[in-house]
């Protein structure tokens, strides 16, 4: 494979990302890498703070930045409503807040782990999506115009899933893309009773940015059972041998490659579930490609696999390239979506609660840290800089050297009773913004 080529085509496939933008959740590359310099080592909640916007509640999706904007989603705990926000970069201040919710449900939250406003917006530099967990979807261009909105529940069916449903929308080629994989079977009162003559499909959506209306809709089967057939990833496009273009999708024990103008398979690799045994491996991290393979990671305990991509059909087990090995826990994530930088994964173990460098090409572990057990770890992290940043769910920022894999900083960025902040930290114009469950800092080597 030609990897100066594949590091061309990245650079293509970020074209959105003007200079230093984060256009939707895993940044310019895909990849939860920047290519910004003089990041800042040492903060926390006064240091190196250019400013800090006060949120109206609780989010868990990462920010977005384009231009001088920001975009975020977030609960109005004053009003109970969805709200979607737009912030000056430069000055922190709210250019605009609408209303992001159509009020399918008053229940924002769940449960006490999470709330709608948990997945990320997306943007093409034109129109900004921003999506929620119950199915609400809405565009906005950029000056705060609402241009559509619609529900994907009340179009498709309800959703049949165990917790918050959270993936991420994609725009790429001129399409918005959602994966919608779910149970084949309801969920409590929130699906209702099962109808044996209309079945809970998985699928695949590309709508029109500019009007949303559905340009396809493309079923994706799976042999898993129950809630192993869940998966809270986001598609990820790539741009493969030959110029094939393609979206990764994980979930139902397997990971497949579509042709994004119709949604098609092209190929898929599984599974992590042998004879699909586990009914309870919803899978939450999204794919994260890097040196020829896709890194997928099976949930809980479980191993992270490196698949070899510019396959076809179904691939047998010769497609994979390696696994992480050891016991009693091997190399793992269960929640957050590793990062690749230069030849190398890093791949954040809520389970294990460590950061581990890992060769893309042999799975070999350069290093592997530890870090504080007082809470979780479920932010994916960041690679910018020579340095690696990630956030607990007490807000607790650690910043890693990303050669050696030792502490250069911590940084409290939560407030002391603070729980479940899971935003990943984003990198735009020399800054790094931190989502904490009531503020968003932007916080810069120099003012």
């Amino acid at each position: 494979m030609n990897l100066p080529r594949i590091g061309l085509v990245f650079s293509l496939l970020a074209v959105v990302a003007h200079g230093q933008d984060w256009p939707q959740w895993r940044g310019p590359e895909y990849d939860g890498s920047s290519k910004a310099s003089n990041l800042p080592a040492k903060f926390d909640r006064q240091q190196n703070v250019r400013w800090t916007a006060d949120m109206p509640g609780r989010g868990a999706g990462t920010p977005i930045v384009v231009g001088k904007h920001i975009f975020l989603t977030s609960i109005d705990s004053k009003r109970n409503k969805l709200v979607v926000l737009c912030v000056d970069r430069d000055t922190g201040k709210t250019h605009w807040k609408r209303d992001g919710g159509t009020d399918y449900t008053s229940d924002l939250s769940l449960h006490d782990r999470s709330n709608y406003a948990s997945p990320s917006p997306a943007t093409d530099g034109k129109h900004v999506v921003f999506f929620f967990g119950n199915g609400d979807l809405c565009c906005f261009d950029l000056d705060g115009q609402e241009l559509w909105r619609r529900n994907l529940q009340k179009d498709y069916g309800n959703f049949a899933f165990q917790w918050t449903f959270s993936s991420s929308p994609t725009i790429w080629e001129g399409k918005v893309f959602l994966p919608i994989l779910q149970r084949d079977t309801p969920v409590g009162r929130r699906s209702g009773p099962k109808d044996p003559n209309n079945p809970i499909e998985s699928f695949l959506l590309a709508l029109d940015p500019k009007t949303g209306k559905t340009l396809y809709k493309h079923n994706r089967p799976s042999d898993a059972i129950v809630e192993s057939r869940e998966s809270y990833g986001t598609l990820i496009p790539r741009i493969g041998k030959g110029g094939r273009k393609e979206l990764l999708c994980t979930g139902g024990d397997v990971i497949t490659g579509h042709d994004p103008a119709t949604g098609k398979e092209l190929w898929r690799w599984g599974t992590w579930n042998e004879g699909h045994r586990e009914r309870w491996w919803r899978l939450v991290p999204t794919p994260v490609v890097g040196d020829g393979v896709a890194l997928v990671c099976a949930p809980k305990r479980a191993p992270v696999y490196a698949v070899k991509l510019d396959g076809s059909g179904t691939l047998d087990e010769s497609a994979l390239a390696w696994k992480s090995k050891g016991r009693p826990n091997p190399l793992s994530s269960d929640v957050p979506t590793p990062a690749y930088e230069g030849g190398h994964f890093f791949v954040l173990s809520d389970v294990r609660h460590a950061l581990s460098k890992v060769n893309a090409r042999t799975g070999e572990v350069r290093w592997s840290t530890e870090l504080s057990r007082d809470y979780a770890w479920r932010s994916s992290p960041t690679v910018a800089d020579g340095k690696v940043y990630c956030m607990n769910h007490n807000g607790q920022v650690v910043v890693l050297d990303a050669r050696k894999g030792t502490v250069l900083h911590t940084a409290q960025m939560g407030n002391e009773d603070d729980d479940h902040i899971r935003a990943s930290i984003v990198v735009a114009d020399g800054s790094l913004f931190i989502r904490t469950n009531d503020a968003l800092f932007r916080v810069s080597a120099t003012k």
